[in-house]
């Protein structure tokens, strides 16, 4: 028989579950100066181990995606990236029952490390973000 129980798996830390907001081939703006502008969202980093078939992954604020650059600099479009959602347009819920949600969706470039390729991050951050990426935390001027 198979075991039954919690949200606890080996190797995976275990987060607060999240609304997704952002999926597969959306459009998001970047929110860091790293020279991109508009990237598309090709993948979802750690999404393989819970997929369904035929369901479109979504990430939510603090996930890490895989993106292309559509708009920026000519030396950064077309190139292959992580990047780290830290807003989401659709309300999610927080731990201590508020919902909360942003004006627009936004992304800051990373590397596969985590490290932030950019100086500065405009607009807020959401606190799960942060929370998650200390490095995207250290950077932002706003973290809600």
């Amino acid at each position: 028989m198979a075991k039954r129980g919690g949200p606890r798996t080996v190797g995976v830390p275990w987060r607060f579950h999240l609304t997704p907001g952002i999926f597969m081939n959306s459009l998001v703006p970047v929110a860091d100066n790293s020279g991109a502008k508009l990237v598309r969202v090709i993948g979802i980093v750690g999404h393989y181990s819970k997929s369904v078939h035929r369901r479109i992954p979504g990430a939510s604020v603090g996930d890490m995606v895989v993106v292309s650059v559509q708009e920026g600099k000519p030396e950064m479009r077309k190139q292959i990236l992580r990047a780290i959602v830290v807003r989401q347009r659709r309300p999610f819920r927080r731990p201590d029952g508020t919902w909360i949600a942003f004006e627009d969706n936004a992304v800051v470039i990373v590397t596969e490390e985590g490290q932030v390729k950019g100086t500065e991050i405009h607009g807020p951050v959401a606190m799960e973000a942060a929370q998650r990426w200390p490095q995207v935390a250290s950077i932002a001027t706003m973290i809600i």
